[in-house]
């Protein structure tokens, strides 16, 4: 792994972001726009968005930056970009640590805003401090797009892409804990639930709304998300294909 390559593709990558007007919006200001609508959703109920307001924080970034990064790669090599990468020094995890890190910045970006817009115009209140929830949602978002850059390897086109999101995105959401609680879920649900990451940025999150400090369990939750983001960002790299078939 080369530290210069991998910036060099970050800054690529960062580029191209700026020039994407409807990528920056779906990755800055649709999480947070889906954040208002849940609220004004539960308008006549506003305590019940103090609990899954706050989880949301952490399930739209993850799901916005798996779309984004999975179509992303798979342009990448249907454009003939990535093998035209490869056939320089560059190694494919400088490649993807290099979509990782532009990705992160955007991610905290997103988890900044959205955090801003839940706090202080959707008045949501945890005890925890909200520093916390905005790693927690950063960490959330880079799960999401590790995912996405390894799912990316599996498509031969951008609507088979997409089709990824429901079996590797939507069970996690149903499994999560936040539509139904996990201990009344059907046994071998349950054991199913416990090894997917979503299920600990959500109770990490949970954590973060009923405890002033930052306990045991929270870093335990996150530590757990991050092991995940970056299992799947060597298997990424390790799936990785110049071009689709």
């Amino acid at each position: 792994m080369s530290i210069r390559m991998t910036l060099s593709t970050a800054g690529r990558i960062l580029r191209q972001l700026v020039h994407d007007r409807r990528t920056i919006a779906l990755v800055v200001a649709v999480p947070a726009l889906l954040l208002v609508l849940l609220r004004y959703v539960m308008d006549s109920q506003p305590h019940i968005f103090q609990s899954v307001g706050l989880s949301m924080l952490g399930v739209f970034p993850f799901i916005s930056m798996f779309l984004v990064t999975s179509v992303a790669m798979l342009r990448e090599r249907t454009s003939g970009t990535l093998e035209r990468a490869l056939t320089t020094p560059v190694h494919k995890f400088d490649l993807i640590c290099g979509y990782a890190l532009a990705f992160t910045l955007a991610a905290v970006v997103q988890s900044v805003i959205a955090s801003a817009v839940a706090y202080w115009w959707l008045d949501l209140d945890t005890d925890g401090p909200a520093w916390l929830v905005i790693v927690i949602a950063a960490a959330n978002a880079v799960l999401g797009l590790a995912l996405g850059l390894f799912a990316s390897a599996f498509a031969n086109t951008e609507f088979q892409a997409v089709q990824f999101m429901p079996a590797i995105v939507l069970p996690q959401v149903l499994l999560c804990g936040l539509i139904w609680p996990r201990d009344q879920m059907a046994d071998w649900l349950e054991k199913i639930s416990d090894v997917l990451p979503l299920t600990y940025a959500v109770d990490a999150l949970g954590e973060v709304g009923s405890h002033s400090d930052a306990t045991r369990t929270l870093w335990w939750d996150l530590a757990i998300v991050a092991g995940c983001a970056v299992a799947a960002l060597i298997l990424g790299a390790a799936t990785l294909r110049r071009r689709t078939a």
